[in-house]
C-alpha cells in the first residue's frame, strides 16, 4: 500500500481542487490519501464525491498552533467535523485569515512592494487565504524567485518584516479538542528548520504527555539526519511516525506520494480514531450521504 497522509487543495492553499487532488492521487498510484487543508474541512465533500474506485480518503485538517512564541502545525485525522468546540476554533482561525492577509499586504506596501489585496484575493480564489497566497503574489511581482523565497525574515517568515500573526491554538488544547472529537493528532514537520524556529525536544515531550499520537518524520523539509533523530525521539516517547508529501499542487515542488506512511502505522491511526472513518472509493457516490462520519458505536 502507498499511503500519503498530508495534502492540500484549493480549499486552503493548494492549486488542485479537491476533486483534482483525489484523481491525481489515484493517477500517482496511491492507495490512501489524506486531505488536510489548513484549518478547514470545506474540501472534503467535493473530494468524496469525486473519489475514484481503489483510492481511500482520510479526512483531516492541518491546525494552526503556537506555543512559547513558536508556530507549529498539527495534523488532525478522522475527527467529527461537526463537533462544536473544535469547529468553533477552526472558524476563529478562518475568520482571522482575511484581516491578517490584508495587514500583510499593507506592510509589504510600506516596504515598497506594489502588491495589492485584489492580487492576493485573485490568487487565493475560494481557498482560505494565507501566507502562501501572499508569497505567490511576491513571485508574480518578481520580488522573490519562488514561494519558499518569501518565507524569510525579509518577508513573511515568523517575525519577518511583513509578518502578521493570527489566531492560533495552543497545541495542548488542540490535542484535547481533536481527541474530544474522536480524532488522531500528528505533529507536522516538527524539525523543519528552514521554515523558522522549531520546538525543542522537551516541548515535543510535553505534547506527547498531553496525548499527541505521532510525529511526521519522512518529509521533504527533513534531511536524513533529522529523520533519524526524530525516529529515535518517537521511540523514546512512544509516538507513531508518519511520512507524507505535504503536496500543494504546483505551489510547491513536492509530488504526491513522494514520502509515504507505513501501512501498520496507518492501521493504528484508523484504530485510534472514533470520530470518522476512512472513505473507500466507490466511484464517488453513496446515496445515504454519510461517507466520512463514523456511526455511533464505531465501524
Amino acid at each position: 500500500m502507498r499511503i500519503d497522509l498530508h495534502t492540500h487543495s484549493t480549499a486552503s492553499d493548494g492549486t488542485d481542487s479537491p476533486a483534482e487532488l483525489v484523481r491525481n492521487a489515484a493517477a500517482a498510484g496511491l492507495d490512501v490519501v489524506a486531505l488536510t487543508d489548513h484549518d478547514t474541512t470545506r474540501g472534503h465533500a467535493e473530494a468524496i464525491a469525486a473519489l475514484p474506485e481503489g483510492l481511500t480518503l482520510v479526512t483531516g485538517a492541518e491546525l494552526s498552533c503556537r506555543i512559547d512564541g513558536i508556530g507549529l502545525h498539527m495534523l488532525a485525522y478522522l475527527f467529527d467535523p461537526e463537533e462544536p468546540a473544535l469547529l468553533a476554533e477552526r472558524e476563529l482561525v478562518r475568520d482571522d485569515r482575511v484581516p491578517r492577509a490584508r495587514a500583510m499586504v499593507g506592510k509589504l506596501q510600506e516596504l515598497g512592494v506594489p502588491v495589492t489585496w485584489e492580487q492576493v484575493a485573485r490568487i487565493a480564489g475560494d481557498g482560505s487565504v494565507g501566507r502562501p497566497h501572499v508569497a505567490e503574489a511576491l513571485v508574480e511581482l518578481g520580488v522573490v524567485p519562488d514561494v519558499s523565497g518569501a518565507f524569510t525574515p525579509d518577508w513573511l517568515a515568523d517575525g519577518g518584516r511583513a509578518y502578521v500573526g493570527k489566531h492560533e491554538l495552543d497545541p495542548v488544547e488542540a490535542i484535547r479538542l481533536v481527541k474530544a472529537a474522536g480524532g488522531v493528532t500528528v505533529f507536522a514537520h516538527p524539525l523543519a528548520v528552514k521554515r523558522g524556529q522549531v520546538l525543542p525536544e522537551a516541548s515535543i515531550a510535553r505534547l506527547a504527555e498531553a496525548g499527541l499520537d505521532g510525529i511526521e518524520v519522512d518529509h521533504m523539509d527533513h534531511d536524513e539526519a533529522t529523520r533519524a533523530r526524530l525516529r529515535g525521539l518517537a521511540k523514546e516517547l512512544g509516538l507513531l511516525t508518519t511520512g507524507s508529501s505535504d503536496y500543494h499542487g504546483s505551489r510547491k515542488t513536492c509530488r504526491l506520494g513522494e514520502y509515504t506512511t507505513d501501512p501498520e502505522i496507518y492501521g493504528e491511526i484508523t484504530r485510534r480514531a472514533a470520530g470518522a472513518f476512512p472513505v473507500p472509493g466507490a466511484g464517488g457516490h453513496r446515496e445515504d450521504g454519510v461517507w466520512g462520519k463514523r456511526a455511533e458505536g464505531g465501524v
